[in-house]
């Protein structure tokens, strides 16, 4: 594990006050890419800054602002969905989507925030369910975007994405939940986490140990307090038959969660484990 890459995004990730997300979101590629040249990344997001800077005047209204850098956005620079492979993973690297112009809601909304604070525009994003979401405050209101298009959703729009969910999670009839607990801005340490995620759940599924355990790393440095991202890290370890290390992540979540749900089986899991350390 070069360890020199995960201080740095130690470093990048300790504080929430001036949380770089953008350079934050562009080193957890090291993990694929150990010779990624995240600044030149950096630079690259720069350039485009500076000359979407150039069509805008102390005076510019932010609602002309949020009009420039869209069409600067999705029409200039050509950024939009990849149908074709959704949940390829790099649609989550910022490096790759630079490159290739596709990528998915999330990836796209931490470039588009990224430009739009270049020039003097907040937009915030949301952890919507199944679809991450853009918000900005405008005098004329509020407006959610989504970051494949663009388009503004009206309140219609987004309980008709929404509803699906919440069938799904049994929120409905007294249960039900209103729409704007939904649209709350998420802070850069929740929006990097669901970015890490979406490429824990790609490895995951793939089976892509090693690269996964490149991932959970930095899971386990960004939520120091989860004690399931220490869990699911000795999880890994066991799968890639780092036996010593799986058995101390997997004690140190019972040691912090000895009530948890699963907690006979992470016990036999160590049981298991051990008793291949005898055999070695």
């Amino acid at each position: 594990m070069p360890t020199q890459q995960l201080d740095y995004f130690t470093s990048l990730v300790a504080e929430d006050e001036h949380f770089p997300l953008t350079e934050a979101a562009v080193a957890v590629a090291q993990h694929a890419y150990p010779d990624l040249d995240v600044q030149g990344v950096l630079d690259k997001i720069d350039q485009w800054g500076n000359k979407l800077k150039k069509q805008i005047t102390p005076d510019t209204p932010p609602v002309q602002r949020l009009q420039l850098l869209k069409h600067f956005f999705y029409n200039e620079l050509g950024f939009g969905p990849n149908p074709n492979d959704f949940y390829a993973p790099e649609n989550s690297y910022l490096h790759q989507i630079i490159e290739n112009r596709r990528g998915i809601p999330i990836s796209l909304a931490i470039l588009m925030m990224e430009l739009g604070q270049q020039i003097g525009l907040n937009i915030r994003g949301v952890s919507f369910p199944n679809h991450f979401m853009m918000r900005i405050s405008l005098q004329q209101g509020e407006i959610i975007m989504d970051p494949l298009t663009g388009d503004s959703l009206s309140k219609n729009q987004l309980q008709e994405m929404l509803d699906p969910y919440l069938d799904a999670k049994g929120y409905r009839g007294e249960l039900s939940l209103p729409l704007n607990i939904f649209l709350r801005a998420s802070s850069p340490r929740e929006i990097l986490s669901r970015f890490m995620r979406n490429l824990k759940m790609i490895y995951s599924e793939d089976e892509r140990w090693e690269r996964l355990l490149g991932i959970q790393e930095r899971l386990v440095i960004l939520l120091s307090d989860s004690a399931e991202e220490i869990r699911d890290r000795g999880l890994i370890f066991a799968q890639l038959e780092y036996v010593r290390p799986a058995i101390a992540d997997l004690q140190r979540y019972l040691s912090e969660m000895p009530g948890a749900e699963d907690a006979a089986d992470i016990r036999e899991h160590i049981t298991t484990l051990e008793s291949q350390t005898k055999l070695h």
